[in-house]
């Protein structure tokens, strides 16, 4: 999946960055994890903490607090924070409850809010992934480098 999204980002002639934080670098190291990929990849934050997802990538402290780090407002500030810091084209932001425990009835285990920052804008997804801590983080991984290789077709 990361060696094709490298592919097609050269192709075109963009840049890319990340803002994670329940994917905790996952995304980051599936794409450096391919050979060329300095070729694309910028770099990126793991913004775990509602302080760095401020200080680092400029979410608003009252979308914060308003609608929490699990939120749509916050992923895409985190995508666009991503693109402003590191000077990139795209970028890819996850921010989700990838358990065992942090669920909660309105937010459970498995909650991911994802954006994607490309030169047509932003686009944001909520996704329920099934499974352990693990898994969670998997499949957050594949969706985020499979809808940005979508996105930019």
């Amino acid at each position: 999946m990361a060696k094709d999204l490298i592919a097609r980002m050269r192709s075109l002639g963009l840049t890319l960055s990340t803002a994670e934080s329940c994917t905790g670098g996952a995304i980051s190291a599936a794409i450096t994890s391919v050979a060329g990929a300095s070729d694309v990849f910028l770099g990126g934050v793991v913004s775990y903490s509602n302080e760095a997802k401020e200080n680092i990538l400029g979410v608003s402290h009252e979308i914060l607090l308003i609608n929490g780090a699990v939120s749509q407002p916050t992923v895409r500030q985190m995508a666009e924070g991503a693109c402003r810091v590191l000077h990139a084209d795209c970028a890819v932001a996850t921010s989700g409850i990838a358990g065992p425990g942090g669920g909660t009835p309105q937010k459970p285990v498995g909650t991911v809010w994802m954006a994607w920052k490309t030169p047509s804008g932003v686009t944001t997804e909520l996704h329920h992934f099934p499974g352990s801590r693990a898994e969670v983080i998997a499949a957050a991984t594949a969706k985020a480098i499979t809808r940005l290789a979508e996105l930019i077709s």
